[in-house]
């Protein structure tokens, strides 16, 4: 700050100097004036000058300080109260801006609390003739046909609650509810829905649960849960997708390993990444790149770390780690 406040100055410094020089000058040309007496003159106007500039540094670069050192957001609580005229310009100045954008953002978040109550709404309502539809192909004799469009109505089926739970997801620590979950039960719920799919691939489950009990929101967990068991089938043809759970030092697991094509080692690490759809050969065009990303996102709310080894063409696991009972006090803060 003192070279800025030095590079703001420096036409004062400029013109002090050129003045002691000036008097200097005139000392050596005009006799009746004392040169050494000049040069004293000069010497404490210099040091006058000198300690006016540091006495006007710290008034002058307070409020620039503050400026300088403020967060990028739109609280003024830290800016220096302004003293002088050209101050209270800048100071109003924000306080103008910072007010527009600040209703700005009011008005934004309304718009947006707003189209996504809708699309909450939309996404409702879509399931209940989405619901009817399944009870129609349930009725379907032709099997073949029934199996193609059991698939169909499966991918429909995900896709809305992908949409549904990315939308939740802003307000997830008020819908949060933690609770001892029976993983058998979450686990054959959602093998029921796939049940149709799993049949049409050739796809068993070998399920052996040691640990039944787990403290956690239920509902977020089989979200979870869903999009991992969706994925196993989805790159697994005519094999068992083996489920287990267990103890391990005090925290429980559940594993759920598939002996599909596997995860090429490049896209491994950027599996949990927006979007990220592979750059493997089990890439297709109905993948959306979002089912493991906010699967990452909610677990990490949740505590629960998950960890994935695959090798390619020979199966993928997935590991999920619940957190210990009294760790939970931390979702709550």
């Amino acid at each position: 700050m003192i070279r800025q406040f030095l590079i703001e100055k420096r036409s004062w410094i400029l013109f002090i100097l050129f003045l002691q020089l000036f008097q200097l000058f005139m000392a050596i040309i005009d006799e009746t004036i004392s040169f050494y007496s000049m040069i004293y003159v000069s010497f404490i106007s210099i040091l006058l000058f000198l300690i006016f500039c540091f006495i006007r540094y710290q008034k002058e670069t307070k409020f620039y300080k503050s400026l300088s050192a403020r967060e990028d957001d739109l609280d003024l609580t830290s800016l220096a109260p302004a003293k002088t005229p050209f101050e209270k310009i800048i100071a109003d100045s924000f306080t103008t801006q910072t007010s527009m954008l600040k209703t700005e953002r009011y008005q934004n978040l309304q718009q947006l609390e707003l189209e996504k109550d809708e699309l909450l709404s939309w996404i409702h309502e879509v399931k209940t003739p989405l619901t009817a539809l399944r009870l129609l192909i349930d009725a379907i004799e032709n099997q073949k046909m029934k199996t193609s469009l059991t698939f169909e109505w499966l991918r429909i089926h995900h896709l809305l609650d992908q949409q549904l739970y990315q939308k939740r997801f802003s307000f997830i620590q008020n819908d949060l509810y933690i609770e001892n979950v029976d993983l058998e039960v979450v686990l054959f719920e959602e093998i029921k829905t796939l049940q149709s799919w799993c049949i049409q691939k050739g796809i068993g489950f070998d399920i052996e649960l040691q640990k039944k009990m787990i403290l956690t929101d239920g509902k977020w967990l089989s979200f979870i849960i869903r999009q991992l068991l969706s994925n196993a089938v989805k790159y697994s043809n005519e094999s068992d997708i083996i489920i287990r759970s267990y103890g391990n030092d005090g925290y429980s697991c559940l594993e759920i390993t598939d002996n599909g094509i596997g995860i090429s080692p490049q896209d491994l690490p950027r599996i949990f990444e927006k979007g990220f759809t592979s750059t493997s050969k089990h890439q297709n065009n109905f993948a959306t790149g979002m089912g493991l990303y906010l699967s990452k996102k909610i677990a990490d709310v949740l505590k629960i770390n998950i960890a994935v080894h695959s090798k390619l063409n020979r199966g993928t696991t997935f590991i999920l780690t619940f957190p210990k009972n009294n760790e939970f006090n931390q979702i709550h803060n």
